[in-house]
């Protein structure tokens, strides 16, 4: 336990005495490196368990400026956070939190040209993104560079999770091949959503975070979590491997990245 300050065994003392994290597993949370997609709904409660966790980088990408309207859900940004890029925005929150964490905020839009090099030297990818061009090419990406993900995705009075470990089970192409058509799902802007169900799902994806680092319990592979709040149900579904997936399959025909926004606009 010396390896600690006393300020550290302090702050994650109620961490450091359950037996499945202890002084071993507060080290590996130390030492972890994640890489968060969005500093929206769902990037902001994932950050901010994930900071408070004590892991090592977190950082976190993000193009938008904060806006009165993703205040009822987005706890990382305040009022005086009104027309400050997020991830500026969110970085401030989580170094007040924790100030051992390294946050890192990037205000650009991911890419297929920029993803590979943003995500390779992280040990896991968090997707909080709202939108399908980006939840394929963060899904395509980590299979491509094997990397874990932790997918999110909120509306209404629902979400789901689904834990994502390449080469182990399913990616997000073996639940839905192809993106749907614009203006078949609407987003969250067109729909609405209940402010306390990305802190629902942003929790759980916090969670599955964790327990990969720490090597415990069992995490969402292979499964789809679906939790609707006006029926207070979890449900969990399971997403075999697709064996003829067009790019975790025995023969991938998707092989490098895409572009994703001119692939969606011309799904219709």
């Amino acid at each position: 336990m010396s390896e600690f300050t006393e300020e550290q065994l302090q702050k994650y003392s109620r961490q450091i005495i359950l037996p499945e994290v202890g002084g071993k597993g507060q080290k590996k949370l130390l030492n972890a490196k994640v890489f968060i997609v969005g500093a929206g709904g769902l990037g902001c409660p994932v950050g901010y368990y994930l900071t408070g966790a004590g892991i090592g980088r977190i950082t976190i990408i993000d193009n938008d400026t904060v806006e009165l309207s993703n205040l009822q859900r987005q706890i990382a940004h305040s009022v005086k956070s009104l027309g400050k890029l997020k991830v500026d925005s969110v970085s401030e929150t989580f170094k007040n939190l924790n100030p051992d964490v390294n946050i890192v905020g990037i205000p650009q839009k991911i890419t297929k040209d920029n993803i590979m090099d943003l995500i390779k030297n992280h040990d896991i990818v968090v997707d909080g993104s709202d939108n399908f061009p980006t939840r394929y090419l963060v899904n395509d990406a980590c299979v491509m560079l094997k990397k874990p993900l932790v997918s999110g995705a909120i509306l209404k009075f629902e979400g789901h999770v689904t834990t994502i470990i390449p080469g182990q089970g399913h990616c997000y192409r073996c639940l839905f091949e192809e993106m749907p058509p614009p203006g078949l799902v609407p987003s969250c802007q067109e729909a609405g959503v209940i402010g306390a169900i990305p802190g629902v799902i942003g929790s759980l994806q916090a969670i599955e975070v964790i327990k990969l680092i720490l090597g415990k319990g069992d995490v969402l592979k292979n499964t789809l979590l679906i939790y609707d709040a006006l029926k207070t149900t979890f449900r969990k579904v399971k997403i075999p491997k697709n064996p003829d997936c067009p790019v975790c399959g025995s023969n991938p025909t998707i092989t490098e990245l895409l572009d994703y926004d001119a692939e969606y606009c011309a799904a219709h």
